[in-house]
């Protein structure tokens, strides 16, 4: 960087009360190529693709635009805030100074929270793919299912990533660039492969639902009533919502990005919008490669029911593509997830906060940060022997059988996400309100407060058609928030937080470290 340029960014570090300890070596491509690797369409499509289908049919795939297009409302906000205060743990600082100690501090317990549920879930969600990658190469027998087989394959790839993470932000760029490359592959590659193999739907098939919001009709013999827009587009948006975020991920990392104020806004947006581009093609190239016999068995079988259709050892090559992409996100997560245990530690707000801050003088990265964003995922990964063989009724609800825990708590890391998204964008209106005019590189002008509000209501919504407790044989409650119980975790999360923020007051340390401007 020019002399200039590292000046005016030591400058507005020590304008919010920090000196640059991290190694500012990220560029645009790779702050970008971190949260776009973390919203990860591979990672995203290959994991909730059956249940879109199943629960909205082929007509699904044009909420996509619909989901991206109201998220960039929240992607242009958070661009204002990144451009304001361009600090490690994003989210937690913009609600740290626009709205208080406090308020920030719960922002950031939440989102850590969220972040560290969303490691254990991907690095999870791999086990499947390596183990029948596995078993092709090397014909060994491994069961996806078998909870030490799933522990120890996701419990190598969180060490795996801490270990890169460790290393430098420079490596974890790399590792994210390598991801970008990947997916993008992984991608347009399917939809071309399949195209060259041939389709066998027409492009009105997109514009249909074939039936699913009939009982009679739907795979997952789910009673919509007979009510699309009213019913199964509700749930079937769902496999969108829970894809497309973690762009803010690049504002995690704007104390290791070159010019961060500038480029940051611009990483969340490309990612975004990058990200929703190639799940559109994905998507679409799957619909039009469903068998002339329907839905039906793509929906009990999955993706690999239309990739047989295609060669053997091209079959093994997007195999290969689906894995990496699994690890970079999980990578890319935990990275993010690390920095915001930093950035709480760095202003005393954890236990244990005096070692969390520490930085690696020969890596510049926050080492025991990240061994943080290790230990927690692996005990989340526990959880997976946590499978009921029949439903357990507790209290005024039923846990549904063969739902592990993990994946109860997988249904937090959406919700989490969303709750927090929703108190930073309600945050920044709050600051408005008391007269805070955006300053940084990066403004929305006299747009601010109508896009703000667009995309509150939009995080609002959402996270309602998330956590909305439904019976465990609708379409919601069967596919996504299993009943209570995503919102129970929520609730129980948000109480511990509470309960140790009125024992502890970590604020206090906080208000200690907030500058006002």
């Amino acid at each position: 960087m020019a002399v200039s340029e590292v000046a005016r960014e030591d400058s507005r570090l020590s304008a919010l009360g920090y000196r640059q300890e991290l190694s500012r070596v990220l560029s645009l491509f790779d702050n970008f190529s971190v949260a776009f690797s973390y919203l990860s369409p591979m990672v995203g499509i290959y994991s909730l693709y059956v249940i879109g289908l199943g629960a909205g049919g082929p007509r699904y795939i044009w909420t996509i635009p619909i989901v991206v297009g109201l998220m960039t409302l929240v992607a242009l906000t958070f661009g204002e805030l990144a451009s304001e205060y361009p600090l490690s743990g994003a989210l937690y600082q913009y609600g740290k100074y626009n709205v208080g100690p406090r308020y920030g501090w719960f922002v950031g317990w939440i989102y850590g929270f969220a972040l560290l549920a969303t490691v254990a879930s991907v690095d999870s969600g791999a086990v499947s793919y390596v183990t029948d990658l596995s078993n092709i190469w090397f014909k060994t027998h491994l069961n996806p299912s078998d909870h030490v087989t799933i522990f120890i394959v996701a419990g190598a790839i969180i060490v795996l990533s801490a270990l890169l993470n460790s290393i430098g932000a420079k490596i974890m760029g790399r590792v994210a660039r390598f991801g970008v490359y990947v997916e993008t592959i992984g991608t347009f590659g399917v939809f071309i492969a399949l195209a060259i193999h041939g389709f066998h739907q027409g492009f009105g098939f997109t514009f249909t639902t074939q039936g699913v919001e009939h009982v009679a009709h739907n795979p997952f013999g789910v009673n919509f009533a007979g009510h699309w827009w009213t019913g199964a587009a509700l749930v079937a948006v769902l496999a969108n919502v829970y894809i497309f975020f973690g762009f803010e991920s690049a504002g995690d990392i704007s104390e290791e990005t070159v010019d961060a104020q500038r480029q940051v806004p611009k990483a969340m947006r490309n990612a975004l919008l990058y990200g929703g581009i190639a799940s559109f093609v994905l998507v679409l190239g799957l619909l039009l490669a469903t068998p002339k016999s329907g839905i039906g068995s793509i929906v009990s079988g999955g993706v690999p029911v239309i990739l047989a259709a295609l060669p053997s050892w091209l079959q093994d090559f997007f195999l290969v593509m689906v894995i990496i992409a699994f690890f970079s996100c999980g990578t890319a997560v935990q990275g993010a997830g690390a920095r915001v245990a930093f950035a709480l530690a760095r202003d005393g707000a954890v236990p244990a906060s005096s070692q969390l801050k520490k930085v690696s003088a020969r890596h510049k990265t926050p080492t025991n940060a990240i061994i943080v964003g290790t230990i927690v995922p692996f005990a989340f990964l526990l959880l997976v022997l946590v499978n009921p063989s029949r439903n357990y009724h507790i209290l005024w609800f039923d846990y549904p059988a063969h739902i592990n825990a993990l994946f109860a708590l997988v249904s937090f890391a959406t919700s989490g996400i969303y709750l927090s998204f929703f108190l930073t964008v309600l945050g920044a209106l709050i600051a408005r309100r008391r007269g805070w005019k955006p300053s940084g590189s990066f403004t929305l002008g006299r747009w601010g407060i109508p896009v703000a509000l667009g995309g509150a209501a939009y995080l609002f919504l959402m996270l309602l058609n998330i956590v909305w407790p439904s019976s465990i044989t609708s379409g919601r409650g069967l596919l996504f928030n299993y009943g209570w119980v995503t919102l129970l975790v929520m609730v129980v999360i948000v109480a511990a937080g509470a309960l140790y923020e009125g024992l502890a007051r970590p604020d206090r340390s906080v208000s200690e470290h907030r500058i006002e401007e």
